[in-house]
């Protein structure tokens, strides 16, 4: 069972003992540059920032029975970190699938991809659109949702 949590703990660790090396160095400056960095990385690191990913087969069987899109991502990538906040709300109309956690969502990426682990993937209607523009998948969306 992997453990989402380990490695934005770790940023938020090592930055506080590198900001605080700094610190007793005498360059609060650069301790404070170097902490907000960590913060930054554990932040988009972190699985607060996207919804609970569940794993492809069960997003294309809810899919197929709603209509609503599958969302193929990992943590750290900055365009889905892009389209998750462009996304705001809508967000949790979508299902999110965490590649790096699960082997059947990387393949499928790697399938729309010509072999690339290209993300954000987004299957709307059985279709990939990779890295689309985040207005694009709101459109997608039912009113209904």
């Amino acid at each position: 069972m992997t453990r989402p949590w380990i490695l934005p703990t770790l940023l938020v660790l090592s930055g506080s003992a590198v900001a605080t090396a700094q610190l007793l160095k005498g360059s609060p400056g650069t301790a404070t540059a170097l902490l907000m960095a960590f913060l930054a990385l554990a932040g988009m690191n972190s699985p607060l920032i996207f919804p609970r990913s569940i794993g492809a087969q069960e997003a294309q069987r809810r899919s197929a029975a709603d209509g609503r899109p599958i969302v193929f991502w990992r943590p750290g990538c900055k365009y889905c970190i892009r389209l998750r906040i462009r996304l705001g709300r809508s967000t949790r109309q979508l299902y999110w699938v965490n590649i790096w956690r699960d082997p059947e969502g990387a393949a499928t990426v790697r399938a729309a991809n010509d072999g690339n682990e290209t993300v954000p993937t987004v299957v709307v209607a059985g279709r990939p659109h990779t890295n689309p523009d985040p207005e694009w998948v709101r459109e997608q969306l039912a009113p209904s949702h």
